[in-house]
C-alpha cells in the first residue's frame, strides 16, 4: 500500500499568464479562459496539463521530476504496437500459460486471459488498457519483440519502448518493463513527458477508440474449441463520470502511488492531463479540467462492478 504524502503548495508554471491588458489580448481565447483564475492546487507530487491542439503547456507542478508511473507505462506499450510497420490488428495471438503465471507471481492486474485462447491484437489492446491487464501487456511484448524465447522477446520489446521514447524526445523517460511492474525501480518518466507521449498516442485512431471505452465485451476462440466471452471495465473512473472525458490510463504501485493520465474534449478544445503519486487523482483531475474549461462540473463518480480490476 502506498502512503499518502503531505499536501504542499505547488510550484505552478502557467503558460499564457497575462500581466498586462496588451499581453492578454495577444493570448488565444482558449488559453486566456484557462488562465483567468489561478490554477488549482492539487495533491499530486507531479502534475501537468497540455493543450493538445496548440501543444501548449497550461499548468505544471514539478513537471520535469522523474517519478515511477506504474501502469501508465502501458500507453507506450500500446503505442509501440500501434506504430509497428505492417501491423495487422486482426492477427491472432495464442495466450500462453507464462502470461498467467507472470501476473500471479507479480500480483499484477490482469485481464484474466485464459491459456490457449486466441485473441486478436486489437482485443489485446482493450485487455491492456481497460482492465490494465499485465498478462495482455506480456502477450503483446512477446508477440512484437524479437528473439528465440519469451524472455528475449519481451526484453527486446522494452528496448523498442526506450527507442520510441528517444525518437519522441522524451529525455527524462526510461522503461525497464512492458507494464510498469518494475523490479529495479528503473521505470520512470515525468508529467511533461507522459503528456507528450499521450498526445502522440491520441493521434492514433485505434488508441483513441480503445481508451475512451468505458467497457467492452469480446469473444475469442477458446482452447477447447468453444467460444470464450470476455468482459472488461475501464479502471479509469473519470470516463462515464466527467462530461467530455475521453481517456486515458490509470496506474497504481507502492512506489508510484496512484497515477492518472486523462484526456477530455469540449467543443474544439482537447487537453491531456497527468497526475503522478496523487491520492486524490480523480478530484484533482476534475479540478484541472474545470479550470481549463472555466466551469464547475457536477460529477457522480462511476463505480466499477464488483470483481472488476482496480488500478
Amino acid at each position: 500500500m502506498h502512503k499518502r504524502r503531505g499536501i504542499v503548495t505547488p510550484r505552478w508554471r502557467v503558460a499564457a499568464v497575462a500581466s498586462t491588458v496588451a499581453v492578454a489580448i495577444a493570448v488565444p481565447v482558449a488559453m486566456a479562459q484557462a488562465s483567468a483564475e489561478p490554477p488549482p492546487e492539487v495533491s499530486a507530487q507531479g502534475a501537468y496539463l497540455l493543450d493538445t491542439g496548440s501543444n501548449k503547456e497550461l499548468m505544471a507542478k514539478d513537471a520535469n521530476t522523474k517519478r515511477p508511473m506504474a501502469s501508465t507505462t502501458k500507453i507506450m506499450t500500446a503505442l509501440v504496437v500501434l506504430e509497428t510497420r505492417g501491423l495487422d490488428l486482426n492477427q491472432q495471438v495464442t495466450v500462453k500459460q507464462e502470461y498467467r503465471d507472470y501476473v500471479t507471481k507479480a500480483g499484477a492486474s490482469t485481464a484474466d486471459l485464459q491459456t490457449g485462447d486466441k485473441l486478436t491484437v486489437n482485443q489485446l489492446l482493450y485487455a491492456l488498457m481497460l482492465p490494465s491487464g499485465c498478462d495482455a501487456a506480456m502477450a503483446l511484448a512477446d508477440t512484437f519483440g524479437t528473439g528465440d524465447t519469451t524472455a528475449e522477446r519481451t526484453k527486446s520489446f522494452i528496448s523498442k519502448m526506450n527507442a520510441k521514447a528517444k525518437d519522441l524526445g522524451l529525455a527524462n523517460t526510461n522503461y525497464d518493463s512492458f507494464d510498469g511492474v518494475s523490479a529495479d525501480s528503473d521505470n520512470y518518466s515525468t508529467p511533461r513527458d507522459v503528456a507528450q507521449l499521450t498526445r502522440r498516442a491520441m493521434d492514433n485512431a485505434t488508441f483513441d477508440t480503445v481508451v475512451k471505452s468505458v467497457s467492452t465485451k469480446q469473444e475469442a476462440p477458446a482452447a477447447n474449441g468453444h467460444t470464450r466471452y470476455y468482459s472488461w471495465d475501464n479502471t479509469n473512473q473519470l470516463l462515464g463520470s466527467y462530461q467530455g472525458a475521453i481517456g486515458v490510463k490509470t496506474g497504481t504501485t507502492t512506489p508510484a502511488g496512484p497515477c492518472l493520465v486523462f484526456a477530455a474534449k469540449r467543443g474544439d478544445k482537447e487537453v491531456v492531463g497527468v497526475v503522478l503519486n496523487d491520492a486524490d487523482r480523480y478530484p484533482d483531475a476534475k479540478k484541472m479540467l474545470d479550470w481549463t474549461y472555466d466551469t464547475t462540473t457536477e460529477v457522480k463518480w462511476r463505480q466499477l462492478p464488483k470483481g472488476a480490476q482496480r488500478d
